[in-house]
């Protein structure tokens, strides 16, 4: 499928899509690299959605199955350029890798998978039966799964395969992720006559003392459901000479699949209400965090900070045909989980799509100082959704 002239088209436009910084919310240049791409490689149509998802389309010439090709077209900031070797937006090849940020979260996903759709069109002058999507999703490291549900209700896809880095292996699940917000109130005083007022942290000490004590879910594939305090924060701040009123805690609860809403936030709000009738002055509240953002396009995004888990049988119809597909050509890849949360917490989690990942690169090399992807991976992964498109629409 890939020949050099391939190969090195499919390494140009990697080095393009890494060199536009993208910031969630600053993405508008790689949907315009994309959908030149893809207007080039002569794919059927090209949408860009009110919150600035790219989704490019082949039609098949016979109707079948729709297949998405799920990628996110932002990424985390640059926080010190003076830590990296190498320019974060130069993408330099060094000793058989493209540096730079996102080029493996997740450009050089996100390449492959516009390279090989074009290819699987080509080389079988699109006599196949059904749709082949490939999608650019904006604000995924902010939203998880948020801008995704505007893609999937615009494809309606069949089958989804998301490109996050799998060291081109299968994955047929992931925890998910919520953000939980824990308050306490209590009353000002001046700290010099502490025994007027009541102290807001120490209230939330207490608290924090009894979630510790919840039994984390378990899971025999995906791990424990976690539950970890990640930030805590006083008010007034700063408090010279003032006892704070309020206090508030927020965890990240790493989810398994079958968690609702109500099942997860249970057990902090029963440790609330039991602490009240403890104690009748105990003042606390328990919910899920609200993100809000700015689109490029000029849309808010906003949604609640929930992100269901997902898992899909070892044996499961979608899994079966990617893993033939890929040993025909030539791949021996093993069938695991992502260690982190994917838009897939949308596409399976919330929408029951057959969904699996299946991407270039280490998951290491994520949100990291001099992040790399490997030229080698990339072209991997190329052939690999090539693959996974034939035999799906065999």
């Amino acid at each position: 499928m890939l020949t050099k002239e391939r190969e090195g088209q499919l390494i140009a436009l990697c080095q393009d899509l890494v060199r536009l910084r993208s910031y969630s919310g600053e993405e508008r240049n790689v949907v315009a690299r994309l959908r030149n791409f893809c207007t080039s490689a002569n794919f059927d149509d090209i949408h860009i959605d009110e919150y600035g998802n790219f989704i490019a389309h082949i039609k098949g010439n016979q109707l079948g199955k729709r297949m998405l090709f799920d990628g996110h077209v932002d990424t985390v900031p640059v926080t010190n350029p003076s830590e990296w070797s190498v320019d974060p937006f130069g993408a330099t090849i060094h000793g058989g890798k493209i540096y730079g940020r996102g080029a493996s979260d997740m450009k050089g996903a996100l390449s492959a998978m516009c390279f090989a759709a074009s290819c699987f069109a080509e080389d079988t002058n699109r006599e196949f039966s059904g749709d082949l999507y490939v999608t650019g999703v904006v604000h995924e490291e902010r939203f998880e799964g948020i801008a995704a549900r505007k893609v999937s209700a615009w494809v309606r896809p069949d089958y989804v395969v998301i490109g996050e880095a799998s060291d081109c292996n299968v994955k047929r699940g992931q925890r998910g992720r919520a953000e939980i917000v824990v308050e306490t109130h209590g009353r000002q005083a001046h700290s010099a006559s502490p025994q007027k007022g009541i102290n807001a942290v120490y209230l939330m000490t207490k608290l924090i003392e009894r979630i510790r004590g919840i039994e984390a879910s378990k899971d025999e594939f995906l791990g424990d459901g976690i539950m970890e305090l990640t930030d805590i924060q006083s008010s007034p701040y700063p408090g010279a000479s003032v006892v704070p009123d309020y206090c508030k805690a927020t965890y990240d609860r790493r989810l398994l699949v079958g968690e609702t809403k109500e099942s997860v936030l249970k057990p902090v709000l029963d440790i609330i209400e039991t602490m009240k009738k403890e104690d009748p002055s105990f003042k606390a509240n328990a919910y899920y965090a609200e993100g809000k953002e700015k689109c490029y396009t000029g849309k808010v995004i906003e949604g609640q900070r929930f992100f269901p888990a997902w898992v899909f049988d070892e044996h499961d119809e979608f899994v079966k045909m990617a893993m033939e597909g890929l040993a025909e050509a030539g791949f021996s890849p093993e069938i695991t989980k992502y260690s982190f949360c994917t838009n897939g917490s949308h596409y399976a989690g919330e929408a029951g799509i057959k969904t699996l990942g299946f991407g270039p690169s280490s998951e290491n090399q994520a949100h990291s100082i001099d992040e790399y992807i490997e030229i080698d991976q990339l072209l991997k992964a190329a052939e690999g959704y090539y693959a996974i498109a034939k035999s799906v629409f065999k």
